[in-house]
């Protein structure tokens, strides 16, 4: 990782003390460079206009708009991660492609884990430049092949947990390991068994025997909980046969 560039920041947060924490733990990780810091989205979409910043720490409570409503006005945002104090506001986060929503107060560790996302997906889009192959398949359908960091991965479906859409990208995680690759979430759900896999979200794809818990909102596999939307809950209800 020491060839990539760091990862330019923006922080924007109406209350100081919010402010101040997320601007700590930015300066606390190498990979991360803070480019400035406001109170409001007006001064926010300035430094948007005439400084390259990669990756924004949005507040979504703010008096003037709220952050949602701001990332809306964007032609082209940058990788957004939301800072709220209440978790009703999550499932709209991921709807507008975030890379991840932090819940005040917010760890370090929490805010690490939120980082590594947005590292991870840099480094694949670094390096991954090649199209995506096309896939092989096996006689049972057992695999899927992904290209990832200049080689095949032939990955078990048994093993894939969930898969999540990170724009023009998806993020695999399976039992071991999670791989990032550049396809649409789309087309991978074309090649994946409909009796296993099921689309709760235009963001999301799980795995129906791994699904730990579930509610009409959302569903918990290894501890994330990952939104059901509007789209896709009568399908999902058919399926897991919600009340």
């Amino acid at each position: 990782m020491s060839n990539i560039k760091k990862i330019t920041c923006l922080a924007v947060d109406d209350e100081p003390p919010a402010l101040e924490i997320i601007k700590k733990y930015i300066s606390m990780i190498p990979s991360l460079e803070l480019m400035a810091s406001c109170n409001n989205a007006v001064e926010a979409l300035h430094i948007i206009q005439d400084q390259n910043v990669d990756l924004l720490f949005l507040d979504i409570q703010m008096p003037q708009i709220l952050g949602t409503d701001f990332i809306r006005t964007l032609k082209n945002p940058p990788k957004v991660i939301f800072t709220t104090a209440h978790r009703k506001f999550a499932i709209e986060g991921f709807e507008l492609d975030a890379m991840d929503y932090l819940l005040k107060p917010i760890s370090f560790e929490r805010f690490l884990k939120a980082v590594n996302k947005v590292l991870e997906f840099s480094v694949q889009n670094e390096f991954e430049k090649d199209p995506l192959p096309e896939r092989k398949k096996e006689p049972a359908e057992s695999f899927i092949h992904f290209r990832s960091n200049r080689k095949i991965l032939k990955i078990s479906l048994e093993d894939i947990l969930y898969i999540e859409s990170l724009k023009d990208y998806i993020k695999v995680i399976t039992k071991n390991k999670t791989i990032i690759t550049k396809q649409s979430i789309s087309s991978l759900e074309e090649n994946l068994p409909s009796e296993s896999f099921i689309r709760i979200h235009r963001s999301y794809i799980v795995a129906v025997n791994k699904i730990e818990s579930y509610t009409s909102e959302l569903v918990e596999i290894a501890r994330q909980e990952l939104p059901i939307s509007r789209m896709y809950r009568r399908d999902v209800e058919r399926i897991l046969k919600l009340d």
